[in-house]
């Protein structure tokens, strides 16, 4: 997608592209000032580590035994050995200032980028108190956060009717939700993981009612995007007494709701496991190389609004799609959840050359392919497909149908929060380049 501007480019984005193409030229510079092919060593060296934990890392993850072995020693000699030729080569100096001139173009040209076309954030709207929130609490989730802070006490002191779950038993939080419809809520809210969060919010959602995100969970993705405090999950509850509405959409995976992603293949059959709740790492580790070398010759295939991804290993449908590059990365978030259409991403990695190119070219690299869409239908040449939504384990009937309900959730977000990130416009060298030269259209 290229940039426009009606009268060219905003003097502060200009400013910033020309300086980001200086960096880019200082960088080359440096390279090629250095002598007797320093510069071209400096570039193949770290190419190459690259590449080579890369292929150490796939390693790890797709094998046992000695190869699991020695793609622990590759990815972690690799980085070592880049800095031991550069020391010894005494190009130091050359790759630190190249180093330093790139990020600081790539700082540059992302600055820019964001003068150019501002994104605009999620719209709130002024809302009035409730007058019977019910909120439903699960006092195990993320470590015992609703005892450690005092939720439900301070929920009651701002007249919220507090629902506690008991942990001893599996309990139908959707129909506990639909209970406090019918005796006269007219706020929901959760103090629980997504998974949680979801189930509630597809009944708010139903009965067209303000949902409250309440970021007790364990890692709290959802509340997270929403802009909500983390870290001290009882200023969610300001929302009650000095709040304000989003409207957001909503995800829907075989007829059932999610806030955040849906998650086929490798991962989803991860999640499937009964050791994995206790030992996610191990389980994973300990279950990716039967998954990864097996999904080579398994169908998994997706079709979007426009496109056919086949022979995937794994798929990420998500609520709304993440701004990073890489959205599989850690970290990543979603800076809208108002967009009406689904995130996807389709990653197929069967070996280790593929590990490097993704290394490589990132969101670039021919195994990962990512877009955006309304629907996505999900085959597979089995009768049923495990799904991880939200972070929960569940089979579901194939082909299975994704879509999105734009503006489908009143959420009730407090009106002083740390708010979402603001994301820019994809990172593309030629709109740096029109917004330098100002030749936009």
């Amino acid at each position: 997608m290229s940039l426009s501007h009606p009268a060219g480019a905003p003097p502060r984005a200009r400013l910033f592209a020309l300086l980001a193409l200086l960096c880019v030229l200082g960088a080359v510079v440096v390279l090629v000032a250095s002598g007797e092919g320093a510069g071209l060593i400096v570039v193949a060296v770290g190419m190459a580590g690259a590449a080579l934990t890369a292929v150490g890392t796939w390693w790890i993850l797709a094998h046992r035994g000695w190869i699991r072995l020695a793609g622990t020693v590759l990815a972690v000699a690799a980085p070592l050995a880049i800095l031991v030729i550069y020391a010894r080569a005494d190009l130091w100096p050359t790759a630190l200032a190249a180093i330093v001139l790139w990020a600081a173009a790539v700082v540059c040209a992302r600055t820019a980028l964001r003068a150019a076309r501002p994104s605009a954030a999620m719209r709130a709207v002024a809302a009035d108190r409730p007058r019977h929130p019910v909120l439903i609490m699960n006092p195990k989730s993320g470590g015992g956060k609703v005892g450690r802070f005092g939720l439900v006490e301070k929920a009651e002191a701002l007249g919220a009717r507090v629902v506690l779950l008991d942990t001893e038993v599996v309990t139908d939080v959707a129909a506990l939700a639909r209970r406090a419809v019918a005796e006269g809520a007219d706020l929901l809210g959760v103090a629980g993981g997504d998974g949680t969060q979801a189930r509630v919010a597809e009944v708010a959602a139903e009965h067209g009612l303000p949902f409250l995100v309440i970021s007790a969970g364990t890692r709290n993705h959802f509340a997270m995007d929403l802009g909500l405090d983390r870290e001290d999950p009882a200023r969610c509850l300001d929302a009650l007494a000095d709040g304000e509405e989003l409207r957001i959409d909503l995800g829907f995976v075989g007829g059932r709701a999610f806030v955040n992603t849906a998650s086929f293949g490798v991962y989803a059959e991860v999640v499937q496991r009964p050791e994995y709740r206790d030992a996610k790492a191990d389980s994973a580790l300990n279950a990716l190389p039967d998954l990864l070398l097996g999904y080579a010759g398994r169908t998994l295939e997706a079709t979007t609004d426009q496109t056919r991804l086949e022979a995937q290993q794994a798929l990420l449908i998500s609520n709304n799609p993440y701004s990073s590059p890489e959205p599989t990365a850690v970290g990543a978030r979603r800076a809208r959840l108002d967009l009406g259409v689904l995130g996807v991403v389709g990653i197929r990695v069967n070996n280790a050359a593929q590990a490097a190119d993704v290394a490589l070219r990132g969101a670039r690299a021919t195994g990962l392919q990512i877009l955006t869409s309304r629907q996505v239908v999900i085959a597979s040449e089995t009768e049923s497909i495990p799904v991880a939504v939200d972070g929960e384990a569940l089979t579901l009937p194939t082909p299975v149908t994704c879509s999105v309900r734009p503006g489908a959730l009143r959420v009730r977000v407090p009106r002083e929060r740390p708010g979402a990130p603001v994301a820019g416009p994809p990172m593309e060298w030629r709109d740096v380049l029109a917004l330098a030269f100002n030749r936009l259209r």
